[in-house]
């Protein structure tokens, strides 16, 4: 029987193999820890908080883990222009960009959940009412969290609110660890195609990509990039793998996120595999930008799942 307990500070999913997920619905409702049984202890893929009550004053400025939303990773000088006005973000930004969306350190609110025989799942809810003068939009996030097998679930519904439509654009920023560094570690991911990037920010151009088309070891290789998942591929769009222990975590979005964005932070024990619905600073280069209008809900979707190995 799949298990969902309420802790203090975090919400606990729990299956009868020992597969367990740690949700903080205060800091954006990340997911904290994701761990299966290897060899009768927890192996926690997920570079984690050492406990949820320091996420929300420490997800500044690496926002591990962090909800996107209502915008991905960064937008130029912190501004932009929708049907002919200009806004200017305010929450959070470093050189000189606005970054990683406004809800990664709100309160989500449970609001449902369910234990079964085969899945355990939760759902959480935050209300934005256009607080911050570059986005005075309102609109609803639900975020829900499906633990099945070795699997977890991550999907988002956002229902615009307000009575005009809205710029969007959605994905998650977990960073994921083998427990070892990112350099002894192989990698590989579905995309023959990059966007290029000048200061962090496409450029609108294309590049072919042939890198971890399959399965080749990082070493001293340093990404920051975001690529364009291949069309019609099969299994899960990326794989990250220790060639050690066999032990792997496979990342499978479902159409809803066609951009994978890639960084390997300078520490190189994790790697940062986010999950976009569209490219950084889209609400002004215009790739993927979704327009909500107003009563519409937009679905977003991805799995994560960890393989034992040997």
């Amino acid at each position: 029987m799949y298990r969902i307990t309420e802790q203090p500070d975090s919400i606990l999913l729990s299956g009868p193999d020992g597969t367990q997920a740690e949700i903080i619905p205060s800091c954006g409702a990340l997911l904290n820890y994701f761990a299966i049984q290897i060899g009768g202890k927890p192996f926690n893929v997920i570079d984690a908080f050492p406990d949820p009550a320091s996420a929300k004053g420490a997800i500044k400025p690496a926002f591990q883990s962090a909800k996107l939303s209502p915008f991905v990773c960064r937008i130029r000088d912190a501004r932009y222009s929708y049907q002919g006005s200009l806004y200017a973000l305010e929450k959070f930004t470093l050189n000189g960009a606005a970054i990683h969306g406004l809800l990664f350190d709100e309160d989500f609110v449970p609001v449902e959940s369910l234990e079964g025989p085969d899945e355990a799942s939760v759902a959480l809810r935050f209300v934005y009412k256009g607080t911050d003068p570059g986005y005075p939009f309102t609109f609803d996030c639900l975020v829900r969290y499906t633990l099945k097998g070795a699997s977890i679930r991550l999907d988002t519904e956002v229902l615009n609110t307000s009575h005009r439509s809205i710029p969007l654009a959605d994905g998650w920023h977990p960073y994921f660890t083998l427990g070892k560094p990112i350099d002894e570690l192989e990698f590989q991911f579905h995309a023959h195609e990059m966007l290029e990037f000048e200061n962090l920010l496409p450029t609108g151009r294309r590049l072919s990509n042939t890198h971890f088309n399959r399965l080749e070891k990082i070493g001293k290789t340093e990404l920051d990039n975001a690529f364009v998942l291949d069309k019609g591929y099969t299994g899960a769009a990326c794989i990250l793998r220790d060639p050690l222990t066999g032990i792997s975590v496979e990342i499978a979005p479902d159409a809803s996120y066609p951009i994978l964005q890639i960084y390997t932070p300078p520490h190189r024990r994790s790697i940062a595999i986010e999950n976009l619905s569209g490219a950084p600073d889209n609400f002004n280069n215009g790739i993927g930008l979704i327009e909500v209008q107003p009563g519409e809900v937009k679905v977003f979707s991805t799995t994560y799942t960890i393989h034992a190995g040997r």
